[in-house]
Protein backbone atom coordinates (compact mmCIF):
# COMPACT_ATOMS: atom_id res chain seq x y z
CA UNK A 1 0.00 0.00 0.00
CA UNK A 2 2.60 2.53 -1.04
CA UNK A 3 1.77 6.24 -1.12
CA UNK A 4 1.98 9.47 -1.12
CA UNK A 5 2.21 12.39 -3.53
CA UNK A 6 5.10 10.93 -5.50
CA UNK A 7 7.43 10.74 -2.50
CA UNK A 8 8.22 7.07 -3.13
CA UNK A 9 9.13 7.78 -6.75
CA UNK A 10 11.26 10.77 -5.79
CA UNK A 11 13.12 8.75 -3.20
CA UNK A 12 13.64 5.84 -5.58
CA UNK A 13 15.07 8.18 -8.21
CA UNK A 14 17.32 9.86 -5.66
CA UNK A 15 18.57 6.55 -4.29
CA UNK A 16 19.58 5.49 -7.79
CA UNK A 17 21.54 8.66 -8.45
CA UNK A 18 23.35 9.52 -5.22
CA UNK A 19 24.15 8.62 -1.65
CA UNK A 20 21.65 9.34 1.09
CA UNK A 21 22.99 12.21 3.19
CA UNK A 22 22.58 12.48 6.96
CA UNK A 23 23.59 16.03 7.93
CA UNK A 24 25.09 16.86 11.29
CA UNK A 25 23.23 19.07 13.75
CA UNK A 26 25.32 22.11 14.62
CA UNK A 27 25.85 23.19 18.23
CA UNK A 28 27.66 26.13 19.76
CA UNK A 29 30.56 25.50 22.14
CA UNK A 30 28.15 25.73 25.10
CA UNK A 31 25.98 22.97 23.60
CA UNK A 32 23.12 25.20 22.42
CA UNK A 33 21.71 24.77 18.92
CA UNK A 34 23.47 26.73 16.17
CA UNK A 35 20.83 27.25 13.45
CA UNK A 36 23.13 29.29 11.22
CA UNK A 37 25.84 26.65 11.38
CA UNK A 38 23.34 23.95 10.52
CA UNK A 39 21.97 25.97 7.63
CA UNK A 40 25.46 26.37 6.16
CA UNK A 41 26.23 22.68 6.66
CA UNK A 42 23.04 21.33 5.12
CA UNK A 43 23.27 23.77 2.20
CA UNK A 44 26.77 22.48 1.47
CA UNK A 45 25.52 18.88 1.58
CA UNK A 46 22.64 19.57 -0.81
CA UNK A 47 25.01 21.33 -3.22
CA UNK A 48 26.86 18.02 -3.72
CA UNK A 49 23.76 16.27 -5.14
CA UNK A 50 22.80 13.58 -2.63
CA UNK A 51 19.82 11.35 -3.34
CA UNK A 52 17.97 12.70 -0.28
CA UNK A 53 18.73 14.40 3.03
CA UNK A 54 17.79 12.95 6.41
CA UNK A 55 17.95 15.66 9.11
CA UNK A 56 17.60 14.90 12.82
CA UNK A 57 18.41 11.21 12.52
CA UNK A 58 21.17 9.21 14.24
CA UNK A 59 24.10 11.13 12.75
CA UNK A 60 22.15 14.33 13.43
CA UNK A 61 21.86 13.48 17.15
CA UNK A 62 18.05 13.23 17.14
CA UNK A 63 18.17 11.74 20.63
CA UNK A 64 19.57 15.00 22.04
CA UNK A 65 17.10 17.46 20.47
CA UNK A 66 14.10 18.96 22.17
CA UNK A 67 10.96 19.66 20.13
CA UNK A 68 11.75 23.30 19.40
CA UNK A 69 15.27 22.44 18.24
CA UNK A 70 13.89 19.62 16.12
CA UNK A 71 11.44 22.03 14.48
CA UNK A 72 14.26 24.41 13.61
CA UNK A 73 16.48 21.67 12.19
CA UNK A 74 13.79 20.13 9.99
CA UNK A 75 12.52 23.53 8.85
CA UNK A 76 16.01 24.64 7.82
CA UNK A 77 16.61 21.41 5.91
CA UNK A 78 13.32 21.85 4.03
CA UNK A 79 14.11 25.47 3.24
CA UNK A 80 17.59 24.66 1.94
CA UNK A 81 16.41 21.65 -0.07
CA UNK A 82 13.74 23.83 -1.71
CA UNK A 83 12.22 20.80 -3.38
CA UNK A 84 15.46 19.77 -5.09
CA UNK A 85 15.84 16.58 -3.02
CA UNK A 86 13.47 14.77 -0.65
CA UNK A 87 13.76 15.59 3.05
CA UNK A 88 13.21 12.64 5.41
CA UNK A 89 13.11 13.60 9.09
CA UNK A 90 13.86 11.23 11.96
CA UNK A 91 11.23 10.38 14.58
CA UNK A 92 11.50 7.97 17.47
CA UNK A 93 11.12 6.93 21.12
CA UNK A 94 7.69 5.43 21.87
CA UNK A 95 4.92 5.90 19.31
CA UNK A 96 3.23 8.73 21.26
CA UNK A 97 6.42 10.80 21.24
CA UNK A 98 7.21 9.80 17.66
CA UNK A 99 3.83 11.19 16.64
CA UNK A 100 4.61 14.53 18.32
CA UNK A 101 7.80 14.77 16.26
CA UNK A 102 5.94 13.59 13.15
CA UNK A 103 3.46 16.45 13.47
CA UNK A 104 6.29 18.93 13.77
CA UNK A 105 7.95 17.46 10.67
CA UNK A 106 4.66 17.70 8.76
CA UNK A 107 4.27 21.36 9.70
CA UNK A 108 7.89 22.01 8.68
CA UNK A 109 7.31 20.54 5.22
CA UNK A 110 9.25 17.26 5.39
CA UNK A 111 8.52 14.72 2.67
CA UNK A 112 8.74 11.54 4.77
CA UNK A 113 9.80 10.16 8.15
CA UNK A 114 12.47 7.68 9.21
CA UNK A 115 11.18 5.77 12.25
CA UNK A 116 14.20 5.19 14.46
CA UNK A 117 14.27 2.17 16.82
CA UNK A 118 12.05 2.69 19.83
CA UNK A 119 13.54 3.49 23.22
CA UNK A 120 15.13 0.89 25.52
CA UNK A 121 12.76 -2.07 25.76
CA UNK A 122 12.82 -5.30 23.80
CA UNK A 123 9.51 -6.00 22.07
CA UNK A 124 7.79 -8.91 20.31
CA UNK A 125 7.08 -8.84 16.59
CA UNK A 126 3.43 -7.89 17.15
CA UNK A 127 4.59 -4.86 19.13
CA UNK A 128 7.00 -3.75 16.41
CA UNK A 129 4.15 -3.85 13.91
CA UNK A 130 1.80 -2.01 16.28
CA UNK A 131 4.39 0.75 16.80
CA UNK A 132 4.35 1.53 13.08
CA UNK A 133 0.57 1.19 12.86
CA UNK A 134 0.10 3.80 15.59
CA UNK A 135 2.48 6.28 13.95
CA UNK A 136 1.14 5.74 10.42
CA UNK A 137 -2.44 6.29 11.58
CA UNK A 138 -1.52 9.70 12.97
CA UNK A 139 0.53 11.29 10.20
CA UNK A 140 0.03 12.09 6.54
CA UNK A 141 3.72 11.53 5.84
CA UNK A 142 5.05 8.22 4.50
CA UNK A 143 7.24 6.16 6.82
CA UNK A 144 10.52 4.32 6.40
CA UNK A 145 11.07 1.78 9.17
CA UNK A 146 14.59 1.42 10.58
CA UNK A 147 15.60 -1.99 11.86
CA UNK A 148 18.62 -1.81 14.10
CA UNK A 149 19.40 -2.57 17.73
CA UNK A 150 16.34 -4.10 19.35
CA UNK A 151 14.23 -3.80 16.17
CA UNK A 152 14.51 -6.70 13.71
CA UNK A 153 11.56 -7.79 11.60
CA UNK A 154 10.86 -11.41 10.84
CA UNK A 155 9.35 -12.20 7.47
CA UNK A 156 5.76 -12.42 8.72
CA UNK A 157 5.95 -9.14 10.64
CA UNK A 158 7.65 -7.52 7.66
CA UNK A 159 4.80 -8.53 5.36
CA UNK A 160 2.39 -6.95 7.82
CA UNK A 161 4.25 -3.64 7.93
CA UNK A 162 4.29 -3.45 4.13
CA UNK A 163 0.50 -3.57 4.28
CA UNK A 164 0.28 -0.53 6.58
CA UNK A 165 -0.85 2.44 4.51
CA UNK A 166 2.03 4.87 4.31
CA UNK A 167 4.93 2.52 5.09
CA UNK A 168 7.09 2.78 1.99
CA UNK A 169 10.49 1.40 2.91
CA UNK A 170 12.98 -0.21 5.26
CA UNK A 171 16.42 0.92 6.35
CA UNK A 172 18.54 -2.01 7.55
CA UNK A 173 21.32 -1.65 10.08
CA UNK A 174 21.77 -5.28 11.12
CA UNK A 175 23.77 -6.49 8.09
CA UNK A 176 22.18 -9.93 8.40
CA UNK A 177 22.11 -10.64 4.68
CA UNK A 178 20.27 -13.93 5.05
CA UNK A 179 17.40 -12.17 6.85
CA UNK A 180 17.52 -9.22 4.51
CA UNK A 181 17.34 -11.41 1.42
CA UNK A 182 14.20 -13.03 2.80
CA UNK A 183 12.65 -9.61 3.34
CA UNK A 184 13.48 -8.33 -0.13
CA UNK A 185 11.90 -11.46 -1.63
CA UNK A 186 8.78 -10.95 0.50
CA UNK A 187 8.41 -7.26 -0.33
CA UNK A 188 5.71 -5.89 -2.62
CA UNK A 189 6.79 -4.31 -5.88
CA UNK A 190 8.11 -0.81 -5.41
CA UNK A 191 8.96 -1.13 -1.71
CA UNK A 192 12.17 0.75 -0.86
CA UNK A 193 15.21 -0.72 0.86
CA UNK A 194 18.51 0.83 1.79
CA UNK A 195 21.67 -0.10 3.62
CA UNK A 196 21.91 1.76 6.91
CA UNK A 197 24.86 -0.06 8.45
CA UNK A 198 27.45 2.07 10.24
CA UNK A 199 29.93 3.25 7.58
CA UNK A 200 27.66 1.65 5.01
CA UNK A 201 30.21 1.76 2.19
CA UNK A 202 32.10 -1.12 3.83
CA UNK A 203 29.19 -3.44 3.13
CA UNK A 204 27.70 -1.75 0.07
CA UNK A 205 28.84 -4.42 -2.39
CA UNK A 206 27.46 -7.20 -0.19
CA UNK A 207 24.10 -5.44 0.25
CA UNK A 208 23.83 -4.95 -3.50
CA UNK A 209 24.02 -8.72 -4.04
CA UNK A 210 20.72 -9.16 -2.16
CA UNK A 211 19.00 -6.37 -4.05
CA UNK A 212 19.79 -3.40 -1.80
CA UNK A 213 22.19 -1.12 -3.70
CA UNK A 214 21.15 2.17 -2.04
CA UNK A 215 22.91 3.26 1.13
CA UNK A 216 23.32 6.06 3.64
CA UNK A 217 26.71 7.75 3.90
CA UNK A 218 28.06 9.36 7.06
CA UNK A 219 31.23 10.18 5.09
CA UNK A 220 29.13 12.48 2.91
CA UNK A 221 28.72 14.71 5.98
CA UNK A 222 32.41 15.64 5.92
CA UNK A 223 33.94 14.40 2.65
CA UNK A 224 31.39 14.33 -0.16
CA UNK A 225 34.29 14.08 -2.60
CA UNK A 226 35.18 10.66 -1.19
CA UNK A 227 31.56 9.54 -0.76
CA UNK A 228 30.63 10.50 -4.31
CA UNK A 229 33.78 8.97 -5.80
CA UNK A 230 33.01 5.67 -4.09
CA UNK A 231 29.39 5.79 -5.21
CA UNK A 232 30.41 6.47 -8.82
CA UNK A 233 32.96 3.64 -8.77
CA UNK A 234 30.52 1.21 -7.22
CA UNK A 235 27.70 1.96 -9.63
CA UNK A 236 30.07 2.04 -12.59
CA UNK A 237 31.65 -1.33 -11.84
CA UNK A 238 35.05 0.23 -11.20
CA UNK A 239 36.21 -2.38 -8.70
CA UNK A 240 39.76 -1.05 -8.67
CA UNK A 241 38.78 2.41 -7.43
CA UNK A 242 36.14 1.07 -5.04
CA UNK A 243 38.60 -1.43 -3.61
CA UNK A 244 41.35 1.15 -3.15
CA UNK A 245 39.00 3.53 -1.33
CA UNK A 246 37.84 0.70 0.90
CA UNK A 247 41.37 -0.49 1.72
CA UNK A 248 43.02 2.88 2.15
CA UNK A 249 40.24 4.98 3.64
CA UNK A 250 37.05 3.24 4.73
CA UNK A 251 38.59 0.28 6.57
CA UNK A 252 41.04 2.48 8.53
CA UNK A 253 38.14 4.83 9.30
CA UNK A 254 36.11 1.96 10.75
CA UNK A 255 39.09 0.82 12.82
CA UNK A 256 39.38 4.35 14.22
CA UNK A 257 35.63 4.55 14.75
CA UNK A 258 35.63 1.34 16.78
CA UNK A 259 38.10 2.64 19.36
CA UNK A 260 35.43 4.42 21.45
CA UNK A 261 31.65 4.01 21.72
CA UNK A 262 29.89 6.89 20.00
CA UNK A 263 32.68 7.66 17.58
CA UNK A 264 30.30 6.80 14.71
CA UNK A 265 28.96 10.32 15.29
CA UNK A 266 31.82 12.02 17.13
CA UNK A 267 34.44 11.29 14.47
CA UNK A 268 32.11 12.46 11.72
CA UNK A 269 31.59 15.77 13.49
CA UNK A 270 35.31 16.12 14.19
CA UNK A 271 36.13 15.47 10.54
CA UNK A 272 33.62 18.12 9.47
CA UNK A 273 35.25 20.61 11.86
CA UNK A 274 38.66 19.76 10.39
CA UNK A 275 37.29 20.86 7.04
CA UNK A 276 36.01 24.15 8.42
CA UNK A 277 32.32 23.30 8.75
CA UNK A 278 30.65 25.04 11.74
CA UNK A 279 29.04 21.95 13.26
CA UNK A 280 30.43 22.33 16.78
CA UNK A 281 30.82 19.60 19.40
CA UNK A 282 28.67 16.58 20.12
CA UNK A 283 26.23 16.61 23.01
CA UNK A 284 26.55 14.32 26.02
CA UNK A 285 26.45 11.40 26.45
CA UNK A 286 28.68 11.42 23.34
CA UNK A 287 32.20 12.78 23.70
CA UNK A 288 34.49 14.45 21.21
CA UNK A 289 37.60 12.53 20.09
CA UNK A 290 40.79 12.58 22.12
CA UNK A 291 43.73 14.62 20.86
CA UNK A 292 45.52 11.44 19.73
CA UNK A 293 42.48 10.12 17.87
CA UNK A 294 41.88 13.53 16.31
CA UNK A 295 45.45 13.57 15.01
CA UNK A 296 44.96 10.11 13.47
CA UNK A 297 41.68 11.25 11.94
CA UNK A 298 43.32 14.32 10.38
CA UNK A 299 46.04 12.16 8.80
CA UNK A 300 43.51 9.65 7.47
CA UNK A 301 41.20 12.34 6.13
CA UNK A 302 44.03 14.08 4.29
CA UNK A 303 45.15 10.82 2.68
CA UNK A 304 41.57 9.88 1.79
CA UNK A 305 40.97 13.21 0.10
CA UNK A 306 44.26 12.84 -1.77
CA UNK A 307 42.96 9.56 -3.21
CA UNK A 308 40.18 11.46 -5.00
CA UNK A 309 42.21 14.54 -5.91
CA UNK A 310 40.89 16.76 -3.11
CA UNK A 311 42.56 18.52 -0.22
CA UNK A 312 41.85 19.08 3.44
Amino acid sequence: MLRVNGTTDRLRAGMANGVLSFPLTSFHADGSLDPDGFRAHVADRIATAPGAVFPACGTGEFFSLDEDEYRQVVSIAVQEAAGRVPVVAGVGYGWAQAVRFARIAEEAGADALLVLPHYLVAAPQDGLVAQLEHIAARTRLPLIAYQRGQVAFGTDAFRRITEIPGVIGLKDGHSDLDRLQRLTLAAPEGFLFFNGAATAEIQARAYATVGVPAYSSAVHAFAPEIANAFFTALRGGDDGTAGKLLRDFYVPLVELRDRVPGYAVSLVKAAARLRGHPVGPVRAPLTDPSAADLADLKTLLASGLDLVGATL
